[in-house]
């Protein structure tokens, strides 16, 4: 096991915090990989920075999970997908929603047809804000850095609704991408946006991500409405649902399986089961989430439409 980070002060806090042995730190990734010859590497890192960590663990042919969302910019993640491919190595992205169990409601229903055809996807997610929840300084420094995230609210909750509407729709990018953004609180993040509505066009449906550091509380939930029946999340564990003929129901959904109850069991999975990350969490999955994340970014600042059909 091994820690890489440069910044003295936060070692020194972490390893007073919870106990940690002096010698598990490393203040280079690489120095870190040749110590220590991990089976995976989880990165918590700033956006902007893993391209970086996946081409130096792809060289050692070490596996990556990063925290959402997979890069700042579809250069970035064309690079993470050439790194790995190139290392023959696995990269997972980590996203909270891909641990709820009503997601996983709401996915089958579509794919059992109970629903019919996706019509229509709303992804709410935010919270009231960064500093008004009071993450860390060092998380809010780069959070708030529109080169080291992307954006703010945008690529900071928009990539969520990206990947579900992505995994919603088997993988299929969208045909456009259009988006606003704004800066309500100017005087809280005066460099990036933090409120941001996207919306995806499919030949046969749209998706209204909206992505918000203004909700009066914290929200990860979503609408699915198909030609016949609807499926609306409550929270991590719940599901509403209207089929045809039928009056709206509410129930706990299903555990997920073991393997998929969270992060660490997924990339225990991978790493020790033979599993191929698929779906919210990977690699193909979140390539296209950037450049939807890319376009929304483009469209916000020029006021027009992006069109991704033969989009490079």
């Amino acid at each position: 096991m091994g820690i890489a980070e440069a910044n003295r002060q936060l070692v020194a806090q972490f390893q007073k915090q919870y106990g940690l042995e002096p010698g598990i730190f490393y203040s280079d990734l690489e120095e870190m990989l040749k110590a220590t010859h991990p089976q995976g590497v989880l990165a918590y890192t700033n956006t902007y920075d893993h391209r970086r960590v996946v081409e130096i663990c792809a060289r050692y042919g070490v596996p990556v999970m990063m925290e959402k969302p997979l890069a700042v910019s579809l250069e970035d993640a064309r690079a993470i997908e050439k790194a790995a491919r190139d290392g023959k190595i696995q990269v997972l992205v980590n996203y909270e929603t891909t641990w709820y169990r009503s997601n996983q409601a709401a996915y089958d229903l579509v794919h059992e047809n109970a629903i019919g055809e996706i019509r229509k996807i709303v992804v709410h997610d935010g919270h009231n804000g960064p500093k008004e929840i009071g993450v860390g300084p060092e998380f809010l420094a780069w959070l708030t850095d529109p080169k080291l995230n992307g954006g703010g609210a945008l690529f900071d909750f928009g990539c969520y609704g990206a990947d579900l509407a992505t995994w919603l729709m088997n993988g299929r990018r969208p045909d456009s991408v259009t988006a606003v953004t704004q800066q309500i609180k100017p005087e809280i993040y005066p460099r990036v946006d933090d409120e941001a509505t996207i919306i995806l066009t499919y030949p046969h449906a749209q998706a209204i991500v909206q992505a918000s550091w203004n909700w009066p509380f914290s929200r990860k939930d979503m609408e699915v409405y198909g030609q016949k029946g609807y499926a609306i999340t409550v929270g991590p564990g719940a599901v509403r649902v209207r089929l045809p003929e039928k009056e709206e129901t509410s129930a706990d959904a299903k555990p997920l399986p073991k393997t998929k109850e969270d992060s660490v069991s997924y990339l225990r999975a991978v790493l020790l089961g033979g599993l191929k990350a698929e779906g919210q969490s990977s690699l193909e999955t979140n390539v296209i989430v950037t450049e939807i994340l890319d376009a929304a970014r483009q469209s916000a600042a020029t006021g027009k439409t992006v069109f991704l059909a033969g989009r490079q």
